[in-house]
This record gives structure tokens, C-alpha cells and sequence, in this order.
């Protein structure tokens, strides 16, 4: 018992020496900008003034874009390998869906250069037919931009909730399915009334890990994402991500109020990755009592 003890607080140990040290080396930014930093859009290391917000907004739109993209193809993609595909398609499929998730994030930047920002310029005159009176896909398309980074993101993210969400489901007691079946229920509707609500908190689970992956990607976003530090409405733009501003600036900066404001976006990164996770688990603990 001492010894799982120990192996638990060792993980909020580092965690709490984490957040410390980011903290106590962020203290120039703070004290000169204060809560400034958080809400203006100038990124200018010569005239020594920083803020965070474009790099705020970039995580954000891109995570968000990469979710509503990898959430119903994981989900569904889940399903199938775990209720509906024969045994051995199910564990072959498995098997080179987990190879994807070892995929370099490099490699994936790469493929999104050479296969991606490609295919979306045939497909961009599409998109705007469609969808062009939104300002979210208005304006000029260079390749390199939030959509982009966001498609790279979601099949980067994919793998997560395909694998865990399908052995969650397939950890679904028979006996669910069995009454459901019993009481005349199709197969499909087994699986959505009987096996998906019983499984939900794992297949949430697995959401909120895809979740963390995205906000703290780092080359594949880099590389596809045009790292312009401005807010745009639209996600045919280029943008810039938190974690790319800081793989890409962070060795060339000089001066501590432009490396320690670095650092801190560092630290912003680690509190958001807090408060969405942590707001939506209690959103899930929310639905969950309502339930009952």
C-alpha cells in the first residue's frame, strides 16, 4: 500500500514541480504585463511587447476543428471494429490503427505539406460553394492555415479514440446486449440504446485524451498551421498555435522578458489543458447525476 501511495503522489509531485518552475521563471511577463498578456494581440520581441491571445485562439479553433472532425469517425470507427466487423477484421484493423498512433508528429506535418495542403486547394473552390457565406470559410486560401492544421490534428487524434473506445465497448457485459436483443431490439439499436450510454464515460475518456494530445501538438501543427500571430475569423487563414510559437522562438530568443514570456505561454498551455479537461469532466459528472 505504502508503495502505490508513493507511486501516486510521485505523479503530483511532478506535476506541482512542473507548474512551479514554469511559474517562478514567467515572473518578468507577469509583473510587466499582468493580465494584459492574456488579452491583447501584439507579438513584437523587438519593441519588447507580448501578448497571448492569437496564440490562444490558434490552440483553441485548431483543437476544436481537429474534434469535430476525429470525434464522429473515432466513435463510429469504434463501433464497427468493436460490435459489428468479424473478430479477425476487427484485430487487424486494430492492430494498423495502433500503428498510427506511433506515427512521428513530424511525419504527419510532412504528409500534411506534401498530401494535404494539396488536396485542400482542389477541394477549397468546393468548400466556399458550400459553405463560402460563413466567415468561417471566407477570404483568401493559401494552403497553410487553422483548417489545415486542424485536419492534420484529427487524424493524429483519431487512433486515440478509436483504440480506447473500442475496448471500452467491448467491455460492455454481454448481459446489456442480450436484454436489448431479448425485448425485439435490432442490432443497431442495441448498440445505440444499450452498449453507447453504458460505455459513454470511457468513450469520453478517450475524447478527453484525444483532447490533451491536440492542445500540446507541437511539429505537425507547426508545420501546416502558416504560424501568423493574428485573429482571423475565418479557418482558411494562416494562425499560430501556442506550442509552435514557442518550438519555433524559443531558441532564438533573446532577453529574458521575451524567453520568460515564452515560458509563460508555456504555463497558459498547462492551464488550459487543465480547465477544458477538468470542464468537461464536470459536465460529464453533471449529466451523469442527471441520469440518475
Amino acid at each position: 500500500m505504502g508503495i502505490t501511495f508513493l507511486c501516486a503522489f510521485s505523479i503530483l509531485a511532478i506535476t506541482a514541480y512542473l507548474v512551479w518552475e514554469l511559474w517562478i521563471n514567467s515572473v518578468l511577463p507577469r509583473h510587466q504585463f499582468g493580465f494584459n498578456f492574456l488579452r491583447t494581440q501584439t507579438w513584437d520581441p523587438v519593441a519588447g511587447q507580448f501578448g497571448a491571445l492569437p496564440f490562444i485562439y490558434g490552440t483553441l479553433v485548431t483543437s476544436a476543428v481537429a474534434l469535430v472532425i476525429a470525434v464522429p469517425l473515432g466513435v463510429g470507427s469504434a463501433v464497427f471494429l468493436a460490435e459489428l466487423a468479424p473478430p479477425a477484421l476487427s484485430d487487424a484493423l486494430a492492430f494498423l490503427i495502433e500503428l498510427l498512433a506511433a506515427v512521428p508528429s513530424v511525419i504527419y506535418g510532412l504528409l500534411g505539406i506534401f498530401i494535404l495542403v494539396p488536396g485542400l486547394r482542389i477541394i477549397e473552390p468546393y468548400l466556399k460553394a458550400v459553405l463560402g457565406w460563413t466567415p468561417l470559410f471566407s477570404g483568401p486560401f493559401y494552403g497553410v492555415s487553422l483548417f489545415s492544421a486542424g485536419v492534420v490534428l484529427s487524424v493524429m487524434i483519431v487512433p486515440f479514440i478509436i483504440s480506447i473506445s473500442r475496448e471500452v465497448i467491448r467491455a460492455v457485459p454481454n448481459d446489456q446486449r442480450e436484454a436489448a436483443l431479448a425485448l425485439g431490439a435490432t442490432r443497431w439499436e442495441t448498440v445505440w440504446d444499450a452498449v453507447l450510454p453504458f460505455a459513454s464515460r470511457g468513450i469520453a475518456g478517450s475524447i478527453f485524451l484525444a483532447l490533451a494530445r491536440s492542445l500540446g501538438e507541437t511539429m505537425a501543427v507547426t508545420m501546416v498551421v502558416g504560424n501568423d500571430p493574428k485573429i482571423k475569423a475565418s479557418l482558411l487563414a494562416p494562425g499560430y498555435s501556442i506550442a509552435a510559437v514557442i518550438a519555433n522562438e524559443f531558441t532564438e530568443a533573446t532577453g529574458e522578458l521575451y524567453t520568460q514570456s515564452l515560458i509563460e505561454l508555456g504555463l497558459v498551455l498547462f492551464a488550459l489543458t487543465v480547465i477544458i479537461n477538468g470542464a468537461a469532466r464536470l459536465m460529464m459528472a453533471a449529466s451523469e447525476r442527471g441520469k440518475v
